[in-house]
């Protein structure tokens, strides 16, 4: 049998070891493994050149703003990024699009739009909104799940005209409805009435430094989000999961409530594993401005630990970039009013490579849950994604371990040329990007893929059960 592609040399991972071989990849798929390619009848062969392959890489949290507000980003350039990244599948959320998916036909008209554009695979998040529950719309949760949507996100605290926040009550009664589906629900944990009393008052004293953000969406309003999203979950079944979380607190909590047998997840974001407010927005001010805000150097450490001994399930990005001129820097906009977000689609897995692993914080089997496994374990993509298994989808992530580099905000493929990550020096770095069988990034060549390549995944069913032994 021939085959279409083999990514010869490549060192993959078993457990806390690599081991040294050669990838078959046929129709998308991975075939086989071979040490002696003696015979073999190939296509294609890619050179990995004895670097760390990993299962594709997977941002589950990204806004990529396609259609609507595609002066911030596009679906093309989102994804470009990704794959520069080494990113293989993004997910991308309902919020920051015209219309905002919370429905079937919304989320269907937002993939007749991007299905041309994209360079990598991406699955879709679900919605639902407290204005969903004051209109009696909440049977589209279930439509949207039946679609295949891998999980829905609720707002305590305003994000976009389009998708405003739930209510305490309203926020309760989705839990209910999205408890019958299954899947989890994703939370921005962030008390609405803490922030906005904090915020005003801060402004009021004539706080116009960076840090002030910071400041006013404190470490409490997060703490108080959590454990009141932890008691729905515990009211309703629900699966919950919080996102970006920034806090070491919040981590602690996520990790009691697992301690209890409750169905409680979390992510971070690599901005909330090395950077400060004080330093970081003194230095960037409202380029380092997202929400929840950055936090200590003491949230930093905790989070680190939590993510290496499971209290912190994966990483994702919030990808969220904003226009320069209109957005962050227009005239008259100070710290209060620029908009909150940062792009990182395209730095997540050289971060987390090169100041997690490389330093040490996580291990190498770590490394694999944290960028890719539990991701897809958690959305049901598993194992089609996230998985170095015969029969699974052929997308690698191939690192340079020892490529030393410094990010550079104006060599970013992201359409937002600002980044608070700008200057840092790295070591370990993606070099190709593969998905599905495809070349879609080279370092030496950058972006080699094609628009449109990317494929919408849709979820696939895994039982908690499975679940609960794959993690």
């Amino acid at each position: 049998m021939g085959f279409d592609l083999v990514l010869k040399n490549a060192k993959i991972p078993q457990g806390n070891r690599t081991v040294d071989t050669h990838i078959l990849v046929k129709d998308g798929k991975i075939a086989g493994f071979t040490n002696d390619l003696t015979g073999i009848e190939v296509a294609e062969v890619i050179d990995a050149e004895n670097n760390l392959v990993l299962p594709g890489c997977i941002d589950s949290h990204t806004h990529f703003n396609d259609p609507g507000f595609t002066h911030r980003e596009n679906f093309a350039t989102g994804t470009q990024a990704a794959a520069a990244g080494g990113v293989t599948t993004i997910i991308d959320m309902p919020c920051c699009s015209i219309p905002s998916v919370r429905s079937v036909d919304n989320l269907e008209a937002k993939l007749e739009v991007i299905k041309d554009k994209a360079y990598v695979d991406y699955a879709m998040w679900g919605g639902a909104t407290g204005e969903d529950v004051r209109n009696n719309a909440l049977y589209n949760i279930k439509e949207q799940a039946d679609y295949g949507v891998v999980a829905f996100k609720v707002y305590m605290t305003p994000s976009v005209p389009t998708y405003p926040p739930a209510s305490d009550a309203e926020m309760l009664e989705i839990f209910r409805e999205v408890a019958k589906t299954g899947l989890p629900v994703g939370i921005h944990a962030e008390n609405l009435d803490l922030c906005t009393y904090h915020v005003n008052k801060l402004r009021n004293e004539g706080r116009f430094d960076g840090p002030a953000w910071a400041e006013a969406r404190l470490e409490l309003a997060e703490k108080v989000a959590i454990q009141m999203a932890i008691s729905f979950a515990e009211e309703t079944g629900a699966r919950l999961h919080i996102v970006h979380m920034s806090t070491g607190i919040g981590g602690v909590l996520v990790g009691e409530a697992k301690k209890r047998g409750l169905d409680v997840t979390a992510e971070t974001c690599p901005h909330y594993l090395v950077l400060n407010a004080y330093e970081s927005m003194t230095k960037w001010r409202q380029f380092a401005k997202i929400a929840p805000p950055l936090r200590t150097t003491r949230d930093n450490e905790m989070l680190w630990e939590q993510l290496a001994d499971g209290r912190v399930d994966f990483i994702a990005t919030d990808h969220a970039p904003y226009e320069i001129a209109t957005e962050k820097e227009a005239e008259g906009m100070d710290i209060w009013t620029a908009f909150p977000g940062i792009p990182g689609v395209e730095t997540m897995v050289p971060i987390i490579i090169s100041e997690g692993y490389n330093k040490g914080r996580l291990s190498l089997s770590r490394l694999v849950d944290v960028l890719s496994r539990n991701a897809a374990i958690h959305y049901g993509l598993y194992p089609k994604k996230g998985a170095l298994e015969i029969g699974s989808d052929a997308d690698f992530t191939v690192i340079d371990l020892d490529y030393e580099w410094t990010i550079d905000k104006d060599k970013m493929y992201t359409m937002a040329k600002y980044t608070p990550f700008h200057g840092m020096k790295l070591k370990g770095k993606p070099v190709k990007t593969i998905v599905r069988g495809k070349l879609v990034y080279d370092d030496k060549n950058g972006i080699v893929g094609k628009p449109g390549y990317g494929q919408f995944v849709k979820r696939q069913t895994i039982s908690k059960l499975e679940r609960w032994i794959k993690f």
